[in-house]
């Protein structure tokens, strides 16, 4: 463990937290709760850069009135499995928390469903979404567009975001099947923490401003992120776009804004939940077992001597919350301190 970073349970961390939502920001106490379970669950997950790192910006956010700490979330439009929500400008993981929770709902009668949310905030990693649909024994699929920070290689302009979209089909086992990808070579926030711990970054994953790739994190966050699989990437943010944003009536492209490039106003964030209910077609015990054939089958997968073993989406970050929740979540001193300091204004302490 290096110097630089601070292990705090995980238990004590979500209820800090919430506190500084609530006491600090304004938000009801289960909406406070809601933001802070998500946020330390991502860093159960070991993915740091959608975790507490957010808090002070989304903190100042409810402060400025950039985002509503009160909001009602509500339907605007239904036919069938079909649902588009407005978000009311809240906390995109309460929306979107009630987004896949009314998806599953109606895809317990319709098979198949869609709810879209509409005027929405940073919503973190969309796993947290998808996965709701997997403990419910059903494929969820969760995605959400960003105000463009991606580009192309020699393009000096942002085009699209990064768009992340997470899918999740159930095991019925330790953990389910669950990739959870942005569409650029590497989630933004990644530049977040290696910034904040002074670490440098690979060539392809950022541009500076000016467009020429750079290995400086903090230059790479104020440029643009690059597209994974050049075109392939670039292609499936523009769908994302188009899903969450267009079809939706929500925003999309450049009506979209960036959290930390516009902190005073809000963002206007599109999502989409989809849930497909597979237990219309087989039960419970057939589909675990069918899921856990093609587990074994990838996982007696030949590999080289001294190769990697193979492994599912989502296991990952199954075997780091083991280790988290043991050992507690490494913060970075720097965020660590952030906390610190916020915790203060309201006396209280991690």
């Amino acid at each position: 463990m290096s110097a630089k970073k601070t292990r705090v349970p995980h238990d004590s961390l979500a209820r800090f937290v919430a506190e500084i939502f609530e006491q600090g920001g304004g938000c009801p106490e289960s909406d406070a709760n809601t933001i802070a379970q998500c946020l330390v669950q991502t860093n159960l997950w070991g993915i740091d850069g959608h975790g507490v790192i957010r808090v002070p910006i989304y903190l100042e956010r409810l402060r400025n009135g950039a985002m509503n700490s009160h909001p009602r979330v509500h339907s605007i439009r239904s036919e069938g499995g079909l649902e588009v929500l407005d978000a009311d400008n809240g906390a995109g993981y309460i929306a979107g928390k009630a987004a896949m929770q009314r998806a599953i709902e109606l895809a317990r009668d319709k098979a198949v469903s869609a709810v879209g949310i509409i005027n929405s905030n940073h919503c973190g990693a969309t796993a947290l979404y998808a996965r709701m649909a997997a403990e419910a024994g059903m494929v969820g699929i969760a995605m959400t567009n960003v105000a463009p920070n991606m580009s192309m290689p020699g393009v000096r302009k942002p085009i699209t975001g990064n768009n992340p979209i997470a899918v999740a089909i159930p095991t019925f086992d330790a953990f389910p099947f669950c990739l959870d990808i942005s569409l650029s070579a590497v989630a933004g926030g990644k530049l977040i923490v290696a910034a904040k711990n002074g670490d440098s970054i690979p060539l392809g994953w950022a541009t500076g401003k000016d467009g020429q790739p750079t290995t400086d994190a903090k230059e790479g966050f104020e440029g643009f992120l690059l597209p994974v699989g050049a075109h392939k990437g670039f292609g499936l943010s523009l769908m994302v776009d188009i899903l969450c944003g267009v079809i939706t009536g929500g925003a999309f492209q450049e009506h979209l804004k960036g959290m930390y490039k516009y902190p005073k106003d809000p963002s206007a964030t599109a999502h989409l939940m989809l849930v497909i209910n597979p237990l219309v077609l087989m039960s419970r015990e057939q589909l675990k077992a069918r899921m856990m054939e093609f587990v074994d089958n990838l996982k007696a997968t030949p590999v080289n001597p001294g190769a990697d073993e193979i492994l599912l989406p989502g296991e990952i970050e199954y075997r780091t919350e083991n280790e988290r929740r043991s050992e507690g979540i490494p913060l970075p001193l720097a965020v660590f301190e952030d906390l610190t300091r916020l915790g203060n204004e309201i006396d209280r302490s991690i």
